[in-house]
């Protein structure tokens, strides 16, 4: 399918889908959900075929029947109800909005969204997704496939400080952290506990374990859980990159359009106070007459 037309009008249909998806995610409590959805359908990006990402093909059945996929049906179903009010909006740009809304909303960083995503009419093939029973190599695998690095794995990883595993999605049960509605670097503090001392057991998949025990990964591991800063400064530039897979970005002429107006807004402030001032050292002395006509 063909991009959409980035003018004036879909750039404030993005800003009231927002707004929706603010209010809807709120509402429901589906911030982890929403997440799910937004990397499930840019985690299926290869890099050197130029297929799949972020492009909302993961509205379709075949897609949503992928075993990695089970739940995801409910937060397809929710960016439904905002589809309809905002039938402009691309799936493809509404799912990543929806997962950087997602973010936001639960205390995460501000994550600079880029509208403009086509949406596919093809379904990848099963498997391009990460595989949680598995270890490091696999994560690189998958992710070195997309484009991605180790620092993006292990930002990007940091998003299960968000929701939990549900046995009936996943056969894994439980939440990451204490508080699985709040997004701030708990996740990486959790990996770094001895489970033996903690009276709350809270879920290690193979992979998160995996991000411990690897040095190249754990060193990202030390350093979110002791800065929760840092985190969140890597955890946007690694969100924004996966929401952006074999995305070219549309050129809509509105941003320099933008430019040139302030462009000539400050050409004339600056003719404005060099008037003012020649004005000024002309009545404080007449020999300035003279070099008028030297300016312009």
């Amino acid at each position: 399918m063909a991009p959409p037309k980035v003018d004036a009008a879909y750039l404030k249909e993005i800003e009231k889908a927002r707004r929706d998806l603010r209010a809807l995610i709120f509402k429901e409590k589906c911030a982890p959900i929403m997440l799910r959805l937004a990397w499930h359908d840019a985690g299926t990006y290869d890099a050197e075929t130029k297929t799949g990402g972020p492009d909302g093909s993961i509205r379709f059945m075949d897609e949503l029947n992928h075993t990695a996929n089970k739940g995801l049906k409910i937060a397809v179903d929710f960016c439904e109800t905002v589809k309809a009010r905002h039938p402009k909006i691309t799936y493809a740009d509404l799912y990543q909005l929806a997962g950087v809304v997602a973010v936001e909303i639960t205390g995460g960083p501000s994550i600079d969204f880029v509208p403009g995503r086509k949406d596919a009419n093809v379904v990848p093939e099963e498997g391009r997704l990460p595989d949680a029973n598995q270890g490091a190599s696999h994560l690189r695998d998958v992710f070195y496939r997309m484009g991605l690095t180790d620092k993006d794995i292990v930002a990007l990883s940091g998003g299960h400080t968000l929701g939990r595993a549900h046995k009936d999605r996943s056969n894994f049960e439980g939440p990451w952290t204490k508080d699985p509605l709040k997004f701030d670097n708990s996740y990486f503090v959790e990996l770094l506990k001895n489970d033996s001392r903690s009276k709350e057991q809270l879920l290690k998949l193979p992979t998160d374990k995996a991000l411990v025990e690897d040095p190249r990964f754990s060193q990202y591991v030390k350093a979110y859980a002791k800065d929760e800063d840092k985190f969140l400064e890597d955890y946007a530039a690694s969100h924004k990159k996966l929401s952006e897979l074999g995305f070219t970005k549309p050129s809509t002429g509105l941003k320099s359009s933008a430019s040139s107006s302030w462009a000539n807004k400050i050409l004339v402030a600056a003719i404005v106070a060099v008037v003012a001032i020649l004005s000024y050292k002309r009545a404080m002395s007449p020999e300035w007459d003279a070099f008028l006509p030297t300016l312009f």
